[in-house]
This record gives structure tokens, sequence and C-alpha cells, in this order.
């Protein structure tokens, strides 16, 4: 399975993780998979709302939760925001 390394920002607990995420995956397991792993290690800053989205950081569009990762031209280094 390929995956990127991308840069979270997590504005709830104002911290930022690197996490790898699989290009095959549908943004909206991707998205289930991250909001659970930051809910443990954001210290109880951030608890997941299961109505988060994963949006990117520098344009603020948000990703489509029906799309595959790879068509969404997420890459290696992508800056994205949890909220």
């Amino acid at each position: 399975m390929s995956k990127v390394l991308v840069e979270i920002t997590l504005p709830a607990a104002e911290r930022v993780f690197d996490a790898y995420i699989p290009l095959e995956s549908k943004m909206s397991e991707v998205i289930k998979l991250l909001s659970g792993m930051l809910t443990d290690l954001a210290e109880s800053k951030y608890t997941s709302t299961g109505s988060d989205i994963l949006c990117d950081a520098a344009t603020g569009t948000i990703y489509d939760v029906d799309k595959i990762v790879a068509e969404l031209g997420i890459k290696n280094g992508s800056r994205l925001l949890l909220i």
C-alpha cells in the first residue's frame, strides 16, 4: 500500500503532527483514522465530533470525503488542517 507523509495542523489543540496516510483509501476513512489518533495524542485538548473535516492548509479547500486520497493531489509534504 502506498502512503504519503503529511503534516496535520490541529488548531483545537494548537499542535502539529506528522502522519502517513494511504493513497488508496477514501478520504472519509482517513479522516476517521486521523481524528481518532489525534484525539489520543492531543492530551484532552481535542475530541473528535464525528463531523471533522480535513482541508488544505494553504488554500482552505475542503477535501471531498467520497474521493480517494490519490485523486485529491495530496503528496509527501502536503500540509493539512483537521477541524
